[in-house]
């Protein structure tokens, strides 16, 4: 395998794993918050079809991203009134979200099947860019892919290093507590499904106005489930996200170019290679934590109450 096939190979998986960085990125903010949303894949979605409407109508990608993490955020409000205020169930709450997104993308992105997004321009490092290799694996992407990056700092500073932070994790981690000390569970938790739906929106339009770029019913292909079992593998911590989702990637690019390389496998098998990795890191962190306990936030999924 030459060089420059290499490079472009390592350039496509950071490509395919950034909607996953997004996603994962949404997911681990909620969870840490003590919320599980089960909707992340509804979430995308629309936010694919959002993003990729405002860039038809001629709008620079920012405002396209911004109009995906509005959609997002919009969509994600309701799975809070359901779950904050209504106490519904946040499993069946999350599923049901899921099918609300993908039915709703599928009725009203119907009219723009076929339809291609502007291109959108490629961002070269200055000198790094010109490095042999790495300089198109790694510095000559798209802005999403540097901003995926960006975003897992900042949800790592907040996360760790600010008070606002530390007070959504001391919710997730014993609500009951965090109200006794005064804090609003529920108003917390709120901005953090809001929060999470945008960067869920945002992973959606990634695929629609860049890595496509054009929209198709149900084109987010399970990125959604993934992205929730990436937090779980990444022990609710932002950068292993990261490292996570390039390592799926890595996986979607290799089924892609293995029959290239002249690899008999049949179609159907390698198309599951994303899915069967899944499965099996999930079957490992189960291994791994066996008789330890949960290692995840000790109030997720569990329904605030205020007692009187």
């Amino acid at each position: 395998m030459d060089m420059i096939l290499l490079s472009a190979i390592v350039h496509a998986i950071l490509v395919a794993s950034t909607p996953l960085v997004f996603a994962g990125l949404g997911a681990l903010i909620q969870e840490r918050a003590g919320v599980l949303n089960l909707g992340i894949e509804g979430l995308m979605i629309v936010g694919a079809l959002a993003g990729f409407v405002v860039a038809l109508s001629g709008q620079p990608l920012l405002v396209s991203v911004l109009a995906a993490a509005m959609a997002g955020a919009l969509l994600a409000s309701l799975f809070g009134f359901l779950v904050l205020r209504c106490l519904a169930n946040p499993i069946a709450s999350g599923l049901a979200l899921t099918l609300f997104g993908l039915g709703l993308s599928a009725l009203a992105g119907a009219q723009y099947v076929g339809l291609s997004a502007p291109q959108v321009a490629v961002w070269h490092i200055p000198l790094l860019s010109n490095i042999p290799f790495v300089g198109k694996a790694f510095f000559s992407h798209d802005p999403l892919v540097y901003g995926s990056i960006l975003a897992a700092t900042v949800v790592w500073w907040f996360l760790m290093r600010s008070r606002p932070g530390l007070v959504l994790r001391a919710v997730g981690e014993n609500h009951d507590s965090a109200h006794a000390l005064g804090f609003s569970v529920r108003g917390i938790r709120f901005l953090a499904i809001l929060a999470g739906g945008g960067l869920a929106g945002i992973g959606g339009a990634y695929l629609t106005l860049i890595q496509t770029p054009l929209f198709v019913e149900g084109m987010t292909a399970g990125r959604g489930w993934i992205a929730l079992a990436l937090v779980v593998f990444a022990s609710w911590r932002p950068f292993r996200v990261i490292a996570g989702a390039y390592l799926f990637g890595c996986v979607t690019i290799v089924q892609l170019h293995s029959q290239a390389f002249g690899v008999s496998i049949p179609s159907q098998i390698l198309s599951m290679l994303p899915y069967l990795a899944t499965i099996l890191v999930l079957v490992f962190i189960s291994w791994r934590s066996k008789g330890k306990g949960s290692v995840g936030p000790s109030s997720l999924g569990k329904t605030f109450k205020i007692s009187h």
